[in-house]
C-alpha cells in the first residue's frame, strides 16, 4: 500500500471533469502532508463548485462568511488541543444518523485548510452511508474502499480539491454492505496510520459511522488520537450521548459540538457581534 505523503506528493490521479466541478491545474508547487513543497511541478486540483457546495451548507473555505464563524471557532479550540498534544488524527462521529456530523466534518476541514500552513486530509470512513463526496459534488466509484479492499493504489483515490482560500487532500469513499469487516482489516489499520504520518502542521479528519449503529466506528476508535463527538437538538437524547460517553472512555474527547440549537439561543450567543 502506497504512503499517503507519496500518494499527494505524487498527485499521478487526473480524473475526468465532473458535474458541479471544474478540473484545473495548480499553479502552486506540489506538496505533501506535512513536508516540503515540490517546486518542480504543479498539482492537479479539482475547483469546487461554489452554489453546490452553499445548496449543501458548506461553507468554511469562506472566511467572510459570518456562517463560517462558528466552525473557526471550532477549529480554533480543536487546534488548541491538536497542537499542545501533537494529534494527527481527528474522528468525527454522532450517536445516531442525522445529526450533522458530516456537515461539520466538511465545514471544519475547509476551516482548517484555510490555513496556508496546514496540510489537511478529509477522509470518509462512513462506508454504510458516505456523504462526503456527495457535500463536495464530487463522484466516487470507488476511493476509500478500493483501497482497503486492496484494489486500488492510495494515490489514485485521494483528490485533491481547492474552494476559494481551502485546498485540502480528500479521501472519498463508495458505499459497501460488507463494511464490518472491512474496518477491522489490516489495511484498513495500515492506511490509518500512514494517514497519522508525521508532519507538525498536518491533520486529518476523519468521518465516521454514527457510534450507536454498528461497531464500524468502534472498531477505529482506538486507532485515531481524538473524537470530535455531534449531537443535535430533538434528534440526539441524553440517553444516547451517555451511551457514547461509555465508548469514549478509552478514547480523547476533544470537543462536543450540539447542532441545531433554536434560533434564539444561536442569536443570544452572538449578540457581541
Amino acid at each position: 500500500m502506497e504512503n499517503i505523503r507519496q500518494a499527494i506528493e505524487r498527485a499521478k490521479a487526473q480524473p475526468k471533469p465532473q458535474s458541479g466541478v471544474n478540473l484545473e491545474r495548480s499553479q502552486r508547487p506540489a506538496r505533501v502532508l506535512g513536508g516540503a513543497p515540490d517546486n518542480t511541478r504543479p498539482i492537479e486540483e479539482i475547483a469546487l463548485d461554489f452554489a453546490h457546495l452553499q445548496s449543501r451548507r458548506i461553507v468554511a473555505y469562506d472566511g467572510k462568511d459570518i456562517r463560517s464563524r462558528p466552525f473557526d471557532i471550532l477549529r480554533t479550540e480543536v487546534l488548541r488541543s491538536v497542537d499542545l498534544k501533537g494529534w494527527k488524527t481527528l474522528a468525527v462521529t454522532s450517536p445516531t444518523p442525522g445529526c450533522g456530523k458530516t456537515l461539520t466534518a466538511v465545514n471544519l476541514a475547509l476551516s482548517l485548510a484555510r490555513q496556508p500552513e496546514r496540510e489537511v486530509l478529509l477522509a470518509d470512513l462512513d462506508l454504510r452511508k458516505p456523504q462526503v463526496a456527495g457535500y463536495l459534488g464530487l463522484n466516487c466509484r470507488d476511493g476509500l474502499l478500493g483501497v482497503v479492499e486492496e484494489r486500488l493504489d492510495v494515490d489514485s483515490a485521494i483528490v485533491n480539491v481547492r474552494a476559494g482560500r481551502s485546498r485540502l487532500a480528500v479521501l472519498p469513499t463508495a458505499l459497501t454492505s460488507n463494511s464490518s469487516d472491512l474496518v477491522a482489516s489490516t489495511a484498513m489499520r495500515s492506511l490509518l496510520q500512514d494517514i497519522a504520518g508525521d508532519g507538525q502542521s498536518r491533520i486529518a479528519i476523519l468521518d465516521l459511522p454514527p457510534l450507536l449503529m454498528g461497531h464500524d466506528a468502534i472498531s477505529i476508535l482506538s486507532q485515531v488520537d481524538c473524537v470530535l463527538l455531534v449531537a443535535a437538538v430533538g434528534t440526539s437524547t441524553v440517553g444516547e450521548i451517555e451511551e457514547c460517553n461509555k465508548y469514549l472512555q478509552a478514547t480523547e474527547l476533544v470537543r462536543f459540538v450540539l447542532n441545531k440549537a433554536p434560533e434564539s439561543a444561536r442569536a443570544a450567543s452572538y449578540a457581541y457581534y
